[in-house]
């Protein structure tokens, strides 16, 4: 069995002066975290707004232990870059629970 963690974070990017520094700095973050964890990322969110941003980063394991110290370290990396301009949701699952659906 295998298990989906999706986590949902919501950035305030208050150093930001438009749409196209917030580009810059969701792709570098996007890119670490894909390089760093294996994780899949994507803006799902305040695609319009230059000082906010929502990602969905999905992390996909085996064994849910350890796909939840995975997700703990995800956390710790982007709280560590931007500290409180951060909100998180996580969601864990197993498939089998994802094919009573």
């Amino acid at each position: 069995m295998a298990f989906l963690c999706l986590l949902e974070l919501e950035l305030h990017l208050p150093d930001n002066a438009d749409l196209k520094g917030k580009r810059k700095e969701l792709q570098s973050l996007k890119a670490q975290l894909q390089r760093r964890f294996g994780a899949a990322v994507a803006e799902t969110d305040h695609h319009d707004l230059w000082q906010r941003a929502t990602l969905a980063t999905a992390l996909v394991g085996r064994e849910q232990r350890r796909l939840e110290e995975t997700a703990d370290a995800v956390q710790r990396f982007v709280d560590a870059r931007f500290g409180e301009w951060v909100s998180w949701e996580r969601t864990v699952v197993s498939t089998s629970e994802l094919k009573e659906v």
